[in-house]
C-alpha cells in the first residue's frame, strides 16, 4: 500500500510508547462509522503491523497479543484481518526469502484463536491451510470444492413443468393480473410470487417469462412492472436472452412483432434493466441488409427521375407504368418487418432519446426517419421538448394552440426553457429528422417561429459576451434551416402558409446567408435523399407541362399552377423557367405576368436563381462570332428589369453581383443594371431620341416624364424608391458609379485586347450609357443631403479615385445645382427683398460661394499651362451647367400642355366613361397642366439668373495668353469634345454653349475659328468614336450646322447675330475689339463662302471614311451623316457625290456586312428624300469669283486637311492673331521673303493634319519644317516620272499617287514652263485610257473626265490616315480651258480682291464645280436607268470637249505665265513680313502663317504652321483687310500672286480652270 499509516518510531519505541499509540490509533478508527474509507484505513494499519512481523522488526507473540486486543474493537474485525492475511498469503508465496514465509505462517498460527477456521478456509490458499493444520490434504480439499460447485451450479433439479403443476402458475397469473389501481405495490406482489415459487416449486426463469408476458399484455402499467422486474431479477443477461427469444419467435416469414413487445423492450432499456448492445444482436434485419436497402432505394429514385426527364414513346410509357404498378403492389403486399425500427419507434414514444439516438447512428442517414411512424414519433418528442420555450417566446399574438402534456417518465429529454437549452437535444433531434419534418407542419411552424423570435433577440442584443454565445446558436439555426426546414418544405404539398412563415424567419438574415441557403437547397439537398430526387424530377416534369402551355392568353390559370408548384420547390421550378427564357425571349412577358401568385420567399429565391443563372461559368456571354453579347444574357437582363419592377424583390444581391463583376473587370453584366434602372426608375438611355423628346429632356422633371421618354413613365415611384433604398442601405451608389466610370477605359485597355472591335465598342457604349442612366437616377432620386454626403469633390474623384473628368463632373453636377439653389434660398430668407435685381445678385453670390472651392479644385486636374488660356472659372462653368440652365424649351412645354388640353376635351366628349372616372381623369390632367406651367415659369426665372451670371463672368473667361488658336484648341480639347459625346443632351448643350459664348461677346473667343475647327476635319474624330458616341457626335454637328445654316440663310439674321460680334472679327487690334470698323468683320457673302468650304470639307471627310473599307469608319460616318441630314448636304453636287459613294457601299456590303448595308440603305433613302431641298452651288454662295491661283494649293490637302487657309474667314482668323501689319513691315521683309519662297512652296503640298487637336510647342516648328523639306525633296526625286489620274494603274498605287501630286506642286519651283506642258500631254493620254475603260466599268463610265472619287478612295485605303487626309478624294485632276472667260475672270478677281474676298472660296467653288459635273454624270448611273445609246453619245461629247479644252488651255497658259513671274516677288515679300512677325511671338506656332479656321477639330498646332506655307496666295489675302484705303495695291498683289502660284502648282490648276470654263459654257 502506498501511504504508511504507522510511523516507524512506534516500532522502534514499541515497549515505551509504540504499543499504546498503536492501540489508541485503532480505537479511534474503530469508533468512526463503518464507511469504506475507514475500513481501508483499518486494513492498511493491520497490513503494516503484519508486514513488520514478517520483516522481523516485531516479535510474533507481541503482535499476536496486540491483534487479540484489537479484535474486540469491532464485530467484523476478524473478517478484515482474514482479508489482510489473504493478501499477505499471496505476496509471501511469491517471495524467495523463506524466513519471511515462515514468519507469516507463525503469525497466522498465533492468531487462530482470534479468527474462525471457516473464515480462513474461505480466503487462504489450500497449501497454506495445510501447513497451518487446518486441513489434512490440499489436493482432497480442491476436489471437494469442485464437486460442491458442480452440484450447485450445473446439476439440474427436476422442477415441475407448467402442465404438470398448473395450480402454481394459475395462482401466479392471477396474482399478476389483478387490479393494480388500488394500494397494491410491486413489493407485496413480489413476496406473494416468492411464496408461490416456494410452495409450488416453480421454475424462477419461467416465472420471469410469465411476468414479461403479463407485462406485455398490460404495457400501460410501467410504474408497476418495472420495479417488480427490477427487484425480481438478478442477472441482466437472463432478461435480455428472454426478450431476444421472444423477438426471435416473431422473425418467422410473414410474422409481425407486436407493438407491446417493442414497448416493454424500450421500457426495460430506458430503465437500464438490459443493455442495448445485447438486445440489438437479437433483432432483424442485419445492418448490412439495411444499408443495401437504402442504396437500392436511392438507385430506384434516380431511375424514376431519369425516366421522367427522358423522352419516351407512348407505347413504352404504358408498359413502364404497368411495371411500376406491379412493383408497388408487391411492396404493399409484403411490408418488411423491421424490428430495429419498431424498437426505435417505441423508444421515441416513451422519450428515451439516448438509446434511440444510438440505434439511428447504426443506420444510414435519414433511413430511420424516412419511415413515417418514426418521423411522427420523433416529431411528437420534439413537440414536448420545445413546448415551454415556444409558449414563452414564439406564440403569435392572438394564437391559442393546443397544450401538450409532458411525458411522465423522468428519463425523457428535459423540456427547453431558453434558447440555450435548444442546443442540448432539440437541434440534434431536428438534424436526425431532416426533410421528414414535412410530416408535421405544426412542428415546422413552431421551429420557424422559434427561429424568428431568436433572430429578433439576436439583432437587439448588443453585449459582446452574450453575442458570442448567440453566434453559436445562430449558426445552429442556419444549419437547421439548411438541413431541415428547406428540404421539409420541398416535401410538403403546396403549403403557401409555410412558405410565408419561413420567409418571416429568413428575411431577418442578411441576403448573403439566405442565398447560401438557397444555393445548398438547389444544388445539394435534392441529391441527398431518394424522396427529394423523385420530387425534383416530378417538379421539372410538371414545370415542362406548364411552360409548354403558357401564353399571353392563359397567364392567369398558368400563373396559379406555377404558384402552386413554387410553394414547395421554387429553386427547381425557377431554374427550368429561366432556362426556357434564355432560349425563348418571347416568354418573358407571360412569365413575368404569371409570377403574381408567388410568395415572398419564392420571390427571394427567384432573385437568387437569376443571379446564379447570370454567374453560370459554363455559359459564354458572347455569341460565337465574338462581336455581340449572347442572347441568353440579354433575355435574363430583360427579365430582371421586368421582374424587379413589378414585384417586391430585394435588389441588394443583384446590385452587389454587378458591382463584384465590375470590380473583377467584367462589364457584360452592366446590361442587367441598365435594364433594372430603366424599368424601375423609368429612366431610358437611348440615342435614338426624336428632336421633340430631346427638347423635353432639357426641361424640368415633370416635362421629362411627360415628353422625354418613349413610354409613359408612371407608377415608378415605389419601384424607384426600392432601388434607391437598396443602393443606400448597402452603400453601393458611389462604388457603382466609380467602377463604371473606370470600366469604360477598362473595356478598351483591359478587356479589349482579345475581343472584336465591334464588341468592344458595344461594351464601351453599354458601360457609358449605364453610367449616364445610373447617374441620372441618383441625381433625380437621392435627396440633396444624401447626394452631397456620398459624392466627394471633383478633385478627389479625379486624382484619388481615378475617375475620368467627364464622369467626375457628370456626378458632381447635380450636387452643385442643389448646393447653389440651397444657398440661394438661404440668402433670400436672410434678406427679404423681392426686386428682381436683388434676387439676381443673391443668386450670383450663392454661385460664387459654392463654386469658389470648385474653381480651386479644378486647377489640379490639368497642367498649369492650360490655365494660361482658359480660366478655371470658365472650365468649371462649362462643366457644371446643363441645358436646363441655358434655355427654356417653351415649345416642348406648350406641346405637352396642348396634349393635356386635348385629353381633357376627349374626356368630355367620351360618353361611355363613368362620371366619377371622368372627374378623376380631368383633375389629373388639370393638375399636370398646372405643374407643367409652374415648372416652365420656374425654369424661365432660373435661366434668366444664369444668363445674368454668365454675362458678368464672361470677361474673365478666356485669358488667351498664347493665341486665339491655342485657346480654341484647349476649349475644344478639354471641354467640347469630351462632353459632346457624353450624352445626347450634352451634345446639344455643347453646341448651344458655343453659340452662347459667341452671343455674350466673350473677349478672346473667336467663333469663326471654333466652328472651323469643328467642321474642318472630322475623319479622326469619327473614326475614334463608338457607335453611340458617333450618334451623339452627329447630333452635336447637327446643332452646330443648324446655327451656321441659320446665319447663312439670311443676311439680316447674320448682321444681327454676327455682324458686330468679336467672334467674327478678322483682326484684333492692340486696343481690342472696338466693334466699329466693318472692315475688321467678316461680311455676309464671305461668310457664305466659308460655310460652303465647311460643307465641302464635310463631304471630303465623309467620302474618305466611306472609302476606307474599315467597318468602324463606314458605320460611324453613316450614323453621323444620318444625324446631320437636316442641314447637310445643302449643295446639290456635294449631295450627289455622297449619294454615289453610299450607293457603292450598298452594293459592296450587301453580302459581306449586312449591318453596314442596312445603315447605308437607310441613309441613301433619306438622302434621296432630301434632294428636293438641295440647291445648286451658285445659289448657296455668290459664285462669280474667277479661278484663283491659290486654288490648287488650297485644295491640295483635301477637305479633310487642316493645311488649307482658304478664304477671308481664314484670313480674318489669321489677322485676328497677327494684328495689323502695315506697309513698312512688308517692305522691310521683302528680301527675306524672296529667299524663303522656294522652301515654303516645296513644303506646302506635304502638310497633313494630325488628328487630336492638341497644341504643339512652338519650339518644334523649325525642326518640323526641316523634316518636311527633306521629305519633299526625296519624294520629288522618287515620283518625278509618275502620272496621277484616272487609269487603273494610278488608282492602284494610292500612296504613289499622293506623293506624285505633291511632287507636281513642287516641280514648278525648278522649272515653270516645262511641267504644265508635260502635265497636259499626260492628261490627254489619261483621257484616252479612261475612254477605253468606260465600257468595262459601269460605275465610272459617266465620269470620263476625272474618275477621281474612286481613284482617291483606293488611294486612301492603301495609305495611312495622315496621308489620306492630305489627298482628298474629291480632287479634280482634269485640266480646264479658260478660253473666253479668262478676261472676265480677271476683272471679277480684281473686284473681289478689293472686298477682301476669300481665296479659298473660289478654290472650293471651282473644285466643287468639278464635283458637281462629275456627280451629275455619275449619279444617274445609280439612281436612274439610262439607255445604252445615250451613254455612248455622252462619252463622245465628253471626248470632243476635252480636246477643245486642252487647246484653249495651252493658249491661255502661255499668256498667264508671263504675268505670274512679275507678281510673285511682291507677293512673297508681304508674306515674309507677316511670317516674321508671327515668329516673333504675335502668333502661335500652329498659326504662324495663316490662322485659318479651316483647321479640323483635331488638328495639330504644327500643321497650322505647315498649312500657312502651303499657299503663299493666302498670305496676300491676309494682308487685305489691314488696309482699307489700299484696294488697288491689294488687288495688284493678289493678281501677281495668283499668277505666280498658278505657275508653281502646275497641272493641278489646269484641271480646275478646265472645269471652270466648262461650267461657264
Amino acid at each position: 500500500m502506498a501511504a504508511l499509516i504507522l510511523p516507524s518510531d512506534w516500532i522502534k519505541n514499541w515497549d515505551k510508547s509504540g504499543k499504546n499509540e498503536f492501540l489508541q490509533f485503532f480505537q479511534d478508527l474503530a469508533g468512526k462509522p463503518s464507511g469504506q474509507e475507514f475500513v481501508k484505513d483499518l486494513q492498511s494499519g493491520l497490513y503494516e503491523l503484519c508486514w513488520h512481523v514478517i520483516q522481523g522488526n516485531l516479535k510474533v507473540d507481541v503482535a499476536a497479543g496486540l491483534l487479540a486486543d484489537v479484535m474486540e474493537l469491532r464485530d467484523d474485525m476478524a473478517s478484515i484481518l482474514a482479508d489482510v492475511f489473504c493478501i499477505l498469503d499471496i505476496e509471501t508465496g511469491c517471495l524467495e526469502e523463506k524466513h519471511k514465509r515462515d514468519h507469516f505462517t507463525q503469525l497466522v498460527g498465533a492468531c487462530l484463536m482470534c479468527v474462525p477456521d471457516g473464515v480462513l478456509k474461505e480466503r487462504l490458499d489450500p497449501e497454506t491451510l495445510e501447513s497451518l493444520g487446518l486441513i489434512k490434504q490440499a489436493q482432497q480439499f480442491n476436489q471437494k470444492i469442485v464437486k460442491i460447485k458442480t452440484k450447485l451450479f450445473y446439476k439440474q433439479q427436476k422442477f415441475n413443468l407448467l402442465r404438470e403443476e398448473n395450480e402454481g402458475y394459475a395462482k401466479l397469473i392471477t396474482e399478476l393480473g389483478q387490479d393494480l389501481t388500488g394500494n397494491l405495490t410491486s413489493h407485496v406482489v413480489l413476496e406473494n410470487i416468492k411464496s408461490l415459487i416456494g410452495c409450488f416449486n416453480l421454475d424462477p426463469n419461467r416465472v420471469l417469462d410469465i411476468i414479461l408476458e403479463v407485462y406485455e399484455c398490460r404495457s400501460d402499467h410501467d410504474e408497476f412492472f418495472i420495479p417488480l422486474i427490477k427487484s425480481y431479477m438478478c442477472e441482466h443477461q437472463t432478461l435480455c436472452h428472454m426478450l431476444g427469444f421472444k423477438f426471435k419467435f416473431h422473425q418467422e416469414p410473414n410474422g409481425e412483432t407486436p407493438s407491446s413487445l417493442y414497448h416493454i423492450a424500450a421500457a426495460l432499456l430506458q430503465h437500464n434493466l438490459i443493455a442495448l448492445e445485447d438486445l440489438y444482436a437479437h433483432l432483424l434485419p442485419l445492418d448490412s441488409n439495411i444499408v443495401e436497402e437504402h442504396k437500392r432505394d436511392n438507385l430506384e429514385a434516380k431511375q424514376i427521375a431519369r425516366k421522367l426527364t427522358m423522352v419516351v414513346v407512348p407505347s413504352e410509357k404504358t408498359e413502364d407504368k404497368e411495371k411500376e404498378k406491379e412493383k408497388e403492389e408487391e411492396k404493399n403486399e409484403k411490408p418488411p418487418d423491421n424490428q430495429k425500427l419498431g424498437l426505435l419507434e417505441a423508444l421515441l414514444r416513451i422519450g428515451d432519446w439516448q438509446h434511440a439516438h444510438s440505434i439511428m447512428d447504426q443506420m444510414p442517414a435519414f433511413y430511420a426517419t424516412s419511415h413515417r411512424a418514426i418521423a411522427i414519433a420523433l416529431c411528437r418528442l420534439l413537440h414536448l421538448t420545445v413546448e415551454p420555450l415556444y409558449r414563452r417566446a414564439a406564440v403569435p399574438k392572438g394564437a391559442k394552440g393546443g397544450l401538450m402534456r409532458p411525458l411522465r417518465n423522468k428519463q425523457a429529454p428535459r423540456p427547453a426553457e431558453t434558447f440555450d437549452d435548444l442546443s442540448r437535444d432539440v437541434f440534434t433531434m431536428l438534424c436526425y429528422l431532416g426533410p421528414h419534418l414535412s410530416h408535421d407542419p405544426i412542428l415546422f411552424a413552431k421551429i420557424v417561429r422559434l427561429g424568428k423570435s431568436f433572430m429578433k433577440e439576436y439583432q437587439a442584443e448588443s453585449k459582446l459576451e452574450i453575442k458570442d454565445k448567440t453566434d453559436t446558436l445562430l449558426s445552429c439555426f442556419l444549419s437547421i434551416a439548411d438541413q431541415v426546414l428547406l428540404p421539409s418544405l420541398s416535401l410538403m404539398e403546396c403549403n403557401a402558409c409555410m412558405s410565408e412563415e419561413i420567409w418571416g424567419f429568413f428575411k431577418l438574415f442578411p441576403y448573403q446567408h439566405r442565398y447560401r441557403l438557397y444555393g445548398q437547397w438547389k444544388n445539394e439537398t435534392y441529391g441527398n435523399h431518394p424522396l427529394l430526387v423523385k420530387i425534383k424530377a416530378q417538379t421539372v416534369d410538371r414545370a415542362k407541362y406548364i411552360m409548354k402551355r403558357l401564353t399571353k392568353e392563359n397567364v392567369k390559370p398558368s400563373g396559379r399552377q406555377i404558384g402552386k408548384l413554387s410553394h414547395s420547390n421554387p429553386t427547381i421550378l425557377f431554374d427550368y423557367i429561366l432556362s426556357q427564357i434564355q432560349w425563348y425571349d418571347n416568354l418573358i412577358t407571360p412569365v413575368v405576368d404569371s409570377l403574381k401568385y408567388l410568395t415572398s420567399l419564392n420571390y427571394d429565391v427567384l432573385a437568387y436563381c437569376i443571379i446564379e443563372a447570370l454567374a453560370n461559368p459554363e455559359k459564354e456571354k458572347m455569341k460565337h462570332d465574338d462581336t455581340t453579347i449572347s442572347s441568353w444574357l440579354q433575355s435574363l437582363a430583360s427579365l430582371c428589369g421586368a421582374v424587379f419592377r413589378k414585384y417586391p424583390i430585394e435588389l441588394a444581391g443583384l446590385l452587389q453581383y454587378v458591382t463584384n463583376q465590375l470590380k473583377a473587370g467584367k462589364s457584360f453584366d452592366l446590361l442587367i443594371l441598365k435594364e433594372v434602372v430603366q424599368k424601375m426608375a423609368g429612366i431610358e438611355i437611348t440615342d435614338e431620341m426624336t428632336v421633340e423628346q430631346l427638347e423635353a429632356m432639357t426641361g424640368g422633371e415633370q416635362l421629362k416624364a411627360e415628353g422625354g421618354y418613349f413610354g409613359q413613365i408612371r407608377n415608378t415611384k415605389k419601384s424607384s424608391q426600392r432601388l434607391k433604398d437598396a443602393l443606400l442601405d448597402h452603400e453601393l451608389a458611389l462604388p457603382l458609379c466609380l467602377l463604371m466610370a473606370q470600366q469604360r477605359n477598362g473595356v478598351v485597355f483591359s478587356e479589349g485586347g482579345e475581343k472584336h472591335l465591334k464588341l468592344v465598342g458595344k461594351l464601351y457604349d453599354q458601360c457609358h450609357d449605364t453610367l449616364v442612366q445610373f447617374g441620372g437616377f441618383l441625381a433625380s432620386n437621392l435627396s440633396t443631403e444624401d447626394y452631397i454626403k456620398r459624392v466627394p469633390s471633383v478633385d478627389i474623384l479625379c486624382n484619388q479615385l481615378h475617375t475620368p473628368h467627364d464622369a467626375a463632373f457628370f456626378l458632381s453636377r447635380p450636387m452643385y445645382a442643389h448646393q447653389i439653389l440651397s444657398k440661394y434660398d438661404e440668402l433670400k430668407k436672410a434678406e427679404k427683398g423681392n426686386r428682381q435685381q436683388q434676387k439676381v445678385h443673391k443668386y450670383i453670390a450663392a454661385c460664387e460661394q459654392i463654386m469658389a472651392p470648385v474653381h480651386e479644385a479644378v486647377v489640379s486636374l490639368h497642367l498649369p499651362k492650360v490655365w494660361d488660356d482658359l480660366r478655371p472659372q470658365f472650365y468649371a462653368t462649362f462643366w457644371s451647367l446643363t441645358m436646363y440652365d441655358l434655355a427654356v424649351p417653351h415649345n416642348a412645354y406648350d406641346r405637352e400642355v396642348n396634349k393635356l388640353k386635348m385629353q381633357i376635351k376627349a374626356i368630355d366628349e367620351n360618353t361611355e366613361m363613368p362620371v366619377n372616372k371622368k372627374k378623376k381623369e380631368k383633375e389629373r390632367c388639370t393638375a399636370l397642366q398646372d405643374k407643367l406651367q409652374e415648372e416652365e415659369k420656374k425654369q424661365l426665372e432660373h435661366v434668366q439668373r444664369v444668363l445674368h451670371r454668365l454675362k458678368l463672368e464672361k470677361d474673365n473667361w478666356l485669358l488667351a495668353k498664347s493665341t486665339k488658336n491655342e485657346t480654341i484648341t484647349k476649349f475644344l480639347q478639354l471641354c467640347i469634345f469630351p462632353r459632346c459625346v457624353f450624352s445626347a443632351i450634352d451634345a446639344v448643350y455643347c453646341a448651344r454653349f458655343v453659340e452662347l459664348v459667341h452671343q455674350q461677346k466673350t473677349p478672346n473667343f473667336c467663333t469663326l475659328l471654333c466652328y472651323d475647327r469643328v467642321f474642318s476635319d472630322i475623319i479622326y474624330t469619327v473614326a475614334s468614336c463608338t457607335e453611340n458616341e458617333s450618334r451623339r457626335y452627329g447630333r452635336f454637328l447637327c446643332c452646330m450646322l443648324e446655327t451656321v445654316t441659320r446665319w447663312h440663310s439670311d443676311r439680316a439674321i447674320y448682321e444681327k447675330e454676327c455682324g458686330n460680334y468679336p467672334g467674327f472679327l478678322t483682326i484684333f487690334r492692340a486696343s481690342g475689339f472696338d466693334g466699329g470698323n466693318k472692315a475688321d468683320q467678316l461680311d455676309y457673302e464671305n461668310f457664305r463662302h466659308v460655310v460652303h468650304k465647311w460643307h465641302y470639307k464635310l463631304t471630303k471627310a465623309s467620302v474618305h471614311c466611306l472609302e476606307t473599307g474599315e467597318y468602324t469608319h463606314i458605320r460611324n460616318i453613316l450614323i453621323v451623316l444620318t444625324k446631320i441630314l437636316p442641314w447637310y448636304p445643302k449643295v446639290l453636287n456635294l449631295g450627289q457625290a455622297l449619294e454615289c459613294r453610299v450607293h457603292k457601299i450598298c452594293q459592296e456590303e450587301k453580302e459581306k456586312r449586312p449591318d453596314l448595308y442596312a445603315l447605308a440603305m437607310g441613309y441613301s433613302g433619306q438622302l434621296k428624300g432630301r434632294k428636293v431641298h438641295m440647291v445648286p452651288e451658285n445659289e448657296f454662295h455668290h459664285k462669280e469669283q474667277p479661278v484663283r491661283s491659290a486654288t490648287p494649293g488650297t485644295l491640295q490637302n483635301g477637305p479633310g486637311n487642316t493645311g488649307k487657309p482658304a478664304n477671308t474667314a481664314a484670313a480674318s482668323a489669321g489677322k485676328a492673331e497677327d494684328g495689323a501689319v502695315d506697309d513698312s513691315d512688308k517692305s522691310k521683309d521683302k528680301s527675306q521673303a524672296a529667299q524663303k519662297t522656294a522652301s515654303k512652296n516645296s513644303t506646302a503640298a506635304n502638310k497633313v493634319s494630325s488628328s487630336n487637336g492638341n497644341s504643339t510647342p512652338n519650339s518644334t516648328k523649325g525642326s518640323k519644317e526641316k523634316e518636311d523639306k527633306e521629305k519633299t525633296t526625296k519624294e520629288k526625286k522618287d515620283k518625278k516620272e509618275k502620272i496621277p489620274g484616272s487609269t487603273p494603274e494610278a488608282k492602284a498605287g494610292g500612296k504613289d499617287k499622293q506623293k506624285e501630286e505633291r511632287s507636281k506642286e513642287e516641280k514648278p519651283i525648278d522649272s515653270k514652263e516645262k511641267t504644265p506642258k508635260a502635265e497636259k500631254e499626260k492628261r490627254k493620254e489619261d483621257k484616252k485610257e479612261e475612254k477605253s475603260k468606260i465600257d468595262g466599268k459601269s460605275a465610272e463610265k459617266e465620269w470620263p473626265k476625272e474618275r477621281d472619287v474612286s481613284g482617291d478612295g483606293k488611294t486612301k485605303e492603301s495609305s495611312k490616315p495622315e496621308k489620306s487626309a492630305g489627298a482628298g478624294s474629291l480632287k479634280s485632276l482634269v485640266p480646264r480651258s479658260e478660253g473666253v472667260e479668262s478676261e472676265r475672270a480677271e476683272q471679277k478677281r480684281r473686284k473681289l480682291d478689293t472686298h477682301s474676298s476669300p481665296s479659298h472660296s473660289s478654290a472650293v467653288k471651282d473644285n466643287l464645280n468639278d464635283l458637281k459635273d462629275s456627280a451629275s454624270k455619275h449619279h444617274p448611273n445609280h439612281s436612274t436607268v439610262l439607255s445604252k445609246s445615250k451613254e455612248k453619245d455622252d462619252e463622245k461629247k465628253e471626248s470632243d470637249k476635252s480636246r477643245d479644252r486642252s487647246k484653249e488651255r495651252e493658249k491661255k497658259e502661255d499668256r498667264k505665265e508671263r504675268k505670274r513671274d512679275y507678281a510673285n516677288s511682291d507677293r512673297e515679300m508681304s508674306q515674309e513680313a507677316k511670317r516674321r512677325k508671327d515668329e516673333n511671338g504675335m502668333n502661335s506656332s500652329k498659326h504662324s502663317k495663316s490662322a485659318s479656321p479651316s483647321e479640323s477639330p483635331n488638328a495639330n498646332d504644327k500643321d497650322n504652321g505647315k498649312r500657312s506655307k502651303s499657299t503663299s496666295k493666302d498670305k496676300g489675302d491676309l494682308a487685305k483687310p489691314e488696309k482699307t484705303s489700299g484696294g488697288k495695291k491689294e488687288s495688284r498683289h493678289d493678281k501677281e500672286k495668283s499668277e505666280k502660284k498658278r505657275d508653281s502648282t502646275g497641272a493641278k490648276e489646269e484641271k480646275k480652270h478646265h472645269k471652270s470654263s466648262e461650267k461657264h459654257r
